[in-house]
């Protein structure tokens, strides 16, 4: 490895030593390898989302490159590089086809209809899927055990926080613009984790449960326990504070004020994974 963990912007696959990997340790987490594999998938699939936003940003030369130059090749580097792992430790999983059957389902939830109708308001939101992405790497990070995911998901939490500042910046820039009340970005705050919670979550699980339990229904009990199980996997390390600092961030409060909602929003946190 010839670069510092701290080069995030240019680390490649040859960062990635995957013959150093301890496989004995890790082959056996059935939580990390659902979570991995989940990621994957959503990862590889971001140039679905990267093409709405590079549309809805269209006449924004300076946003729609940064979407398209950075931002989408450095997404499907975290999907190449996540899938390198699984199935370096998992080579029996079949990731093709699992993501074929996960792509069609996703696919159909990554349309432009889904985006805010306001610039600011999808910048805004986009800002809480970075805020998921960092704090679910940084967790992973702290629960995986194994040197090598460590290293991968250090780096892949990087990218993320540093994509959070752009989306904060281009939300800055929107919302002088758009002069966006607060309880509007809230609003789009809230709808995003709502979204990320909700199916996304339950989406990128599934297909690589269903790959290894083709017997068994979504609707089921065995499913929901391999949900219940990862979502208390990353509960229980879960970076609150962290997660509250950036899903505040947009909504610029007063220092008194923000004091007195941390609280409950820390609360509501941590049960982002359900």
């Amino acid at each position: 490895m010839n670069k510092e963990l701290g080069d995030a912007e240019t680390w490649t696959l040859d960062d990635i030593p995957l013959d150093r990997v301890d496989v004995l340790r890790i082959r056996p987490n059935e939580e990390l390898f659902l979570l991995l594999a989940g990621a994957s998938f959503v990862e590889t699939g971001s140039d679905l989302y990267t093409s709405n936003l590079v549309e809805h940003f269209r006449d924004d030369a300076e946003v729609s490159a940064w979407l398209s130059d950075q931002w989408e090749p450095e997404e499907l580097r975290h999907g190449r590089a996540l899938r390198a792992y699984v199935n370096h430790v998992w080579p029996e999983f079949d990731w093709d086809a699992a993501f074929a059957e996960f792509i069609a389902e996703y696919s159909l939830t990554c349309t432009t209809d889904d985006l805010e109708p306001s610039r600011c308001l999808e910048m805004a939101a986009r800002c809480v899927v970075e805020m998921g992405t960092a704090t679910y790497y940084r967790t992973i990070r702290s629960v995986a055990g194994e040197p090598v995911l460590e290293r991968l998901t250090g780096l892949i939490q990087r990218d993320e926080v540093r994509h959070y500042k752009h989306f904060y910046r281009y939300f800055k820039k929107y919302n002088r613009i758009e002069s966006r009340s607060r309880a509007r970005v809230a609003g789009a705050l809230v709808r995003r984790l709502r979204e990320i919670a909700g199916s996304d979550v339950d989406c990128g699980l599934w297909h690589p449960f269903h790959a290894r339990n083709a017997h068994l229904m979504r609707d089921g009990r065995e499913f929901r326990d391999a949900v219940s199980a990862a979502a208390d996997l990353l509960r229980r390390h879960y970076p609150t504070e962290m997660a509250v600092k950036m899903f505040l961030k947009p909504l610029a409060l007063p220092v008194a004020v923000n004091r007195w909602t941390t609280p409950p929003v820390r609360f509501a946190q941590r049960f982002l994974w359900h």
